[in-house]
């Protein structure tokens, strides 16, 4: 057995509308089942999503307010009034920002953008911002991916008498702010058809609306921010995302140039990956360490010189981010472990003296991942007393609904079901973590604390082919509410398994079924070859992709888990003594049971300082053997010890054999019933013999060995056919007629071949058999035990 790493989550495989999905759009069973598991029930509907062509931008009139807003915009600009953009910092609010300039500027706007210093203005609008603004002559501002809950500064803006805007995606407060218009698809009653815009995408539609055309110039910039937030790519953000990911291929544009070049893509053919891993951390760093300028002015840049230098600045500043992320997580990790055990915190609240809070974001996502508990990570400010932080959550637990049960402890929070910015005064952090491992205990049961993977597809190998993942491909851009596809293998072989890579930390394996195989890796899982055994079904998670190497073209699998719901036998009858112990060490002791049947064996194989069960001949209280790693270190006496083992007992979940034996009467002389018959009748006409002087001359002689003689002697003497004195054999007169079975060294000796042929010298499948058999009838007794009480 071996447990897989997060709960396996298998979506309804659809079946009842494959067949018109796949006669009437020409796809393979396999995608067909995707689509219809995804949503797309429609032959319509799944054209739609799978055909650009199909696909169309919305108009961007029916977001609420945008006709107000776009009347505004053109009247500063013919009357030549200063506008600027107020932006955020990261990755999203940066490229919202250049959009939004390159729009305004087209048009001939008198613009500037400002974005606010994380680390001395904090999130949003903020009062002395929009106060400077108005001094320097502004009379609008536009926010881009931020101010829906800016209520009080867009109270300031109106007292001041400085016009108001917002564009944001961002979940709305219940009080929304008294702007002059607010452009955002989630504001309460807007009819705008899609809801899942990132903030670019937003003011993309405000450029849409204003130039009266798709922007088609600024699609790769648009993709940044709706890839690097996170938002579901599907609807009009899939049709965005396609076009983007194409124009970012082509850009022209010096600062996406430089900075493609500084994560190696000058090659590459540009995947939603390469901008989620690769361009935006890089966006996100200047960002999360000091200013988010350098960023904007990196996709401003038209001079190449000034780009590349911007490109190379804002590349080491992401080398530093990553030092710093490390260095917070470690800390935090310590405090975890040290005070807020996950045992007994349902949510961790962690908070650190001055953690840089431009990374606390990713430090609560590192903690999900290493303890699966919804995370808040806060940077404590001592000198104002407050507190600053990033949430994360896990699936069952809406971080922004619980959270808004603290508002009167929270002045200033927001964000989605899954993360959260927050700032609150130091001293209430205790409360807040009480109140949020309060309130985890109504939503969240002890299962939802193990990860979850959502299987879309369960296949079989027959049903993977390169073809088939061409026609997986076109589902693609994946992420957000589209993610990849995880495919499921269910009980299928092991052709081959073997550990790769330098350090021997990545799986290789063949994986096997009704003849057809499948090859699949495995990165940084290379402990999972010690994990199960080449004879073992197993099922494996993970994606599909095509191997291209030295002009062969096959699919594989990437491995993301695996599980064998068998128990496991390993064998390990031929293991050297010498690495015995490492080996058994290797074993997690809470779940290892180490059984030996004699005394001497613990010392005979240097195992003194570990736990070991010994069961000699004296019957002792029974081992608990149920679904545990039973390892048998010797051989038993008699094979039914071992049947006790597993006496009124549960499946073990593995059973490791070494079946260690000092002497070896397997390949001894065990002489038969003729030979016993011969050597009887040898001595009634000798009527005494000397074992001393003539064992091993009869031994030679008939071509036995002298353990033949004697061990035959000592079997008539228990029989009582013979005496043994002093080395002397000396046939009874008229003894009782006995078997040879009635005597214990002969039923030893053949029990003892019994043991060694079924369980030393026989096949890794003739074993396996045997203990299967053991195992299945201790459970058919137990099942008709109980059924009968």
């Amino acid at each position: 057995m071996l447990k897989p790493k997060a709960r396996w989550k298998i979506k309804e495989q659809a079946s009842s509308q494959i067949d018109e999905l796949v006669s009437e759009l020409k796809i393979a069973p396999l995608v067909a089942k995707l689509l219809l598991n995804r949503g797309f029930d429609t032959v319509e509907t799944a054209k739609r999503f799978l055909y650009k062509e199909e696909m169309v931008y919305h108009d961007p009139f029916l977001l609420d307010d945008m006709e107000r807003a776009v009347t505004r915009i053109r009247a500063a600009i013919e009357q030549e009034e200063k506008i600027l953009i107020f932006g955020d910092y990261d990755a999203d609010g940066v490229s919202s920002t250049a959009l939004m300039f390159h729009a305004l500027q087209s048009l001939g706007a008198k613009v500037d953008y400002y974005i606010p210093n994380r680390f001395t203005e904090g999130y949003g609008p903020n009062e002395p911002a929009i106060r400077h603004a108005k001094e320097e002559g502004y009379q609008l501002i536009v926010t881009v991916d931020t101010g829906i809950a800016a209520v009080h500064v867009a109270e300031v803006a109106k007292e001041i008498g400085l016009d108001f805007i917002i564009t944001d995606h961002h979940e709305a407060p219940p009080v929304l702010p008294d702007a002059y218009a607010i452009i955002n698809p989630k504001k309460p009653g807007c009819p705008y058809p899609f809801k899942g815009l990132a903030g670019v995408g937003v003011a993309l539609k405000v450029a849409h609306a204003l130039l009266g055309r798709v922007p088609y110039e600024w699609l790769d910039i648009a993709v940044i921010g709706t890839v690097a937030d996170l938002v579901p790519l599907i609807d009009e953000n899939r049709l965005l995302v396609m076009d983007g990911l194409h124009a970012l291929q082509s850009t022209d544009k010096p600062g996406l140039v430089a900075l493609k070049n500084k994560c190696g893509l000058q090659s590459q053919v540009i995947q939603a990956d390469h901008v989620g891993f690769g361009i935006g951390p890089r966006i996100n760093a200047a960002g999360r360490l000091d200013s988010a300028d350098p960023a904007v002015e990196l996709i401003l840049s038209t001079n190449r010189e000034q780009a590349e230098q911007l490109a190379e600045e804002i590349d080491a500043l992401n080398k530093e981010r990553q030092a710093i992320v490390n260095e917070i997580t470690e800390a935090a990790v310590a405090v975890v472990e040290t005070h807020f055990p996950p045992s007994e915190n349902d949510v961790l609240v962690i908070a650190g003296e001055s953690w840089n809070a431009g990374v606390i974001g990713i430090v609560a996502s590192r903690l999900v991942e290493r303890f699966y508990r919804p995370t808040i990570v806060l940077s404590i400010d001592s000198e104002k007393g407050l507190a600053k932080g990033s949430a994360r959550s896990i699936e069952g637990f809406d971080m922004f609904a619980e959270l808004s049960k603290s508002r009167d402890i929270l002045p200033h929070f927001g964000g989605h079901p899954m993360a959260a910015g927050l700032t609150m005064n130091a001293d209430d952090v205790a409360t807040l973590r009480t109140r949020l491992c309060e309130q985890a205990k109504d939503v969240l049961s002890p299962e939802d604390f193990k990860p979850v993977t959502s299987i879309d597809l369960v296949a079989s190998i027959g049903e993977i082919s390169v073809a088939v993942i061409r026609q997986l491909e076109q589902l693609a851009p994946f992420g957000v509410r589209n993610p990849t596809p995880k495919v499921l293998l269910q009980d299928v072989h092991l052709e081959q398994m073997r550990k790769i890579g330098s350090d021997a930390n990545h799986l290789k394996v063949a994986f096997a079924q009704n003849s057809a195989t499948l090859d699949g890796i495995g990165f940084h899982l290379g402990y999972l070859h010690d994990e199960m055994t080449s004879q073992a079904q197993v099922s494996a998670v993970g994606t599909l992709s095509i191997n291209e190497w030295n002009g062969h073209v096959k699919p594989q699998m990437m491995i993301e888990d695996v599980a064998v719901s068998e128990w496991q036998l390993f064998d390990w009858r031929s293991i050297q003594k010498t690495r015995l112990l490492e080996r058994l060490e290797s074993i997690p002791m809470e779940e290892r049971l180490l059984v030996a049947f004699r005394k001497e064996t613990q010392a005979t194989l240097g195992l003194e300082g570990l736990q070991i069960h010994v069961q000699d001949e004296q019957a002792g209280e029974p081992l608990q053997i149920a679904k545990r790693y039973l390892v048998l270190l010797d051989v038993p006496y008699e094979r039914e010890q071992l049947k006790q083992l597993f006496e009124n007992q549960g499946e073990p979940s593995r059973i490791y054999t070494i079946f260690h034996q000092e002497n070896d009467s397997f390949f001894t002389t065990n002489p038969n019933r003729e030979q016993f018959k011969w050597f009887y009748a040898f001595l009634l006409k000798r009527k005494s013999f000397d074992m001393t002087k003539h064992s091993q001359e009869l031994a030679s002689y008939k071509g036995w060995s002298r353990h033949t003689v004697d061990f035959m002697s000592q079997v008539f003497c228990e029989l009582g056919f013979v005496t043994i004195e002093n080395g002397i054999v000396t046939v009874a007169e008229k003894p009782e007629k006995k078997g040879l079975d009635e005597s214990k060294t002969y039923r030893q000796k053949q029990e003892q071949a019994h043991i060694e042929n079924d369980f030393v010298y026989t096949s890794y499948d003739e074993l396996k058999q045997w203990f299967t058999q053991v195992i299945s009838k201790k459970e058919v007794d137990n099942k008709l035990i109980k059924e009968t009480v």
